[in-house]
């Protein structure tokens, strides 16, 4: 059994050292001792950080992802929530396909005023729906919107 001092597994895999003991407090990962004060993991955990690479690449919460491996470290994946992320994805890839199609109209649109564009004022409307149907006090957010902030 090989093993990896943290400054190494950070090395190769190039997470910072604060995250993998971070990811060790969560419980996605687990340091089998020490040599001095520096925690000293199984090289499978190079495999173990590229799975939750995967997982937080679509979309998976690090809770989420804790539940994925076994005692052992060993992955222990639920095929159920495999399918509702792609779902999930699926969802979000319309959406992010309607925004990309209502952005280049608006961009190509031959009409005088974006209000006078019956497909302009469609979109417009299809998103007043969207913000409409939210619960109240919560407008629905775009999965793939960072903050941004105000730039007055």
């Amino acid at each position: 059994m090989q093993e990896l001092d943290i400054g190494q597994v950070a090395e190769r895999t190039g997470v910072p050292a604060s995250t993998l003991r971070y990811y060790e407090e969560k419980g996605l990962i687990r340091a089998i001792g020490r040599h001095g004060l520096r925690r000293v993991f199984d090289a499978r955990v190079l495999d173990q950080l590229a799975l939750i690479a995967l997982g937080r690449a679509a979309g998976f919460s690090l809770d989420e992802m804790a539940g994925m491996f076994g005692a052992d470290g060993q992955p222990r994946i639920d095929r159920q929530m495999l399918l509702d992320k792609s779902a999930e994805l699926d969802r979000t890839l319309r959406q992010l396909g309607a925004m990309r199609d209502g952005l280049r109209h608006a961009a190509a649109c031959r009409a005088p005023s974006h209000m006078e564009c019956p497909t302009f004022r469609r979109i417009l409307k299809a998103a007043s729906m969207r913000v409409l149907a939210a619960p109240r006090g919560q407008a629905r957010k775009s999965p793939s919107r960072a903050r941004v902030p105000n730039s007055r």
